[in-house]
């Protein structure tokens, strides 16, 4: 009884938030898909090639929510078969780590763009497919993989599940808690790497001339905007993931924490997984930026004709406006 306290708080709060995500995340990630296609950079820009990879994870994590919707309706019974429960557990794996690998991907041709913007080879559209393509084999494999050691912790008619009754399923519990732990921890060091370098880079005097304040103030917002969205999702579920785990098996003991993991774990569980919904907001602000920069260029392109007027009393050589260009 004490390992189902929580359960009709769970019953309750994952079928709501569940179905906040799944409509707000429906909406935002079908428009943002639908204008990347639509993009005229689409097939031509490393920003867009990354942004597309991560749309197409978040989406398949929506639409498998309906299912753990039904579960948690259920009380926790699954009745559709072994097959659709290792489905929706592939499925928010592709989009939790997705997002994770996907948005440093992001970082890191930031990184490029700015700290070494003469090294035009490290940014072509072609590696930044490479890259993709690599890490859609990556989160494939973290996806199938992680499912197939839950199912090897499970017993009875609960596949969906975790029983670990014996030290062989602690054993795989906590290997597969390892692989979940390095394939945060490693992005998250790699991503705040990269941003701290774009960071410096920006706040330089030489990034201080008036056309690119605007420029510059909207991209560190977008910076910033990206990591708030990294850690305020990803930390704590996996912070919490760690200390709920290892007390979930018996590995630790202490009663205090196990109070407080299984409390917090339906709200960083969300908070998870309304990654899907904030990711699309990324690339939305980025259209933003380009508008933004688009307009500052213009502007600055616009300026009137200067001409350099030769005193000869003072043999100095004078900045002259023209007035009628300016009108």
């Amino acid at each position: 009884m004490k390992k189902n306290r929580h359960a009709p708080l769970n019953h309750l709060s994952f079928p709501v938030s569940y179905s906040i995500i799944f409509l707000l995340g429906l909406v935002t990630n079908g428009l943002a898909l639908h204008r990347l296609c639509r993009s005229r950079c689409t097939f031509n820009s490393t920003f867009v090639t990354y942004m597309v990879s991560l749309t197409v994870a978040d989406l398949c994590f929506v639409l498998s929510l309906p299912l753990r919707i039904f579960f948690y309706y259920k009380k926790s019974t699954w009745t559709t078969g072994v097959v659709y429960c290792h489905l929706t557990f592939i499925l928010k794996y592709i989009s939790l780590y997705g997002g994770i690998f996907f948005l440093v991907g992001i970082a890191v041709d930031r990184y490029f763009a700015v700290v070494h913007p003469l090294a035009p080879m490290l940014r072509r559209l072609r590696a930044a497919q490479l890259v993709s393509a690599a890490i859609w084999c990556l989160v494939l494999g973290l996806s199938v993989g992680l499912p197939l050691l839950r199912s090897a912790a499970a017993h009875g008619q609960h596949p969906c599940l975790l029983d670990p009754s014996s030290l062989q399923d602690r054993t795989v519990i906590v290997a597969a808690l390892a692989v979940v732990q390095a394939s945060f921890v490693v992005p998250t060091l790699l991503l705040l790497y990269c941003y701290c370098r774009v960071l410096s880079v920006l706040r330089q005097p030489r990034h201080h001339q008036r056309s690119r304040l605007r420029s510059r103030r909207h991209t560190l917002t977008l910076i910033y905007w990206v990591l708030g969205v990294f850690l305020f999702c990803f930390l704590p579920y996996h912070v919490n993931l760690l200390g709920y785990t290892l007390t979930h098996v018996g590995v630790l003991t202490h009663c205090g924490l196990t109070k407080v993991t299984r409390a917090a774990h339906p709200v960083v569980l969300s908070l998870a997984s309304s990654n899907c919904c904030l990711n699309p907001l990324v690339y939305f602000f980025s259209m933003r930026v380009k508008q933004e920069t688009s307009k500052s260029v213009t502007v600055t392109n616009r300026q009137p004709p200067h001409r350099l007027v030769w005193s000869r009393k003072k043999k100095k050589c004078y900045l002259n406006v023209s007035i009628k260009s300016m009108n």
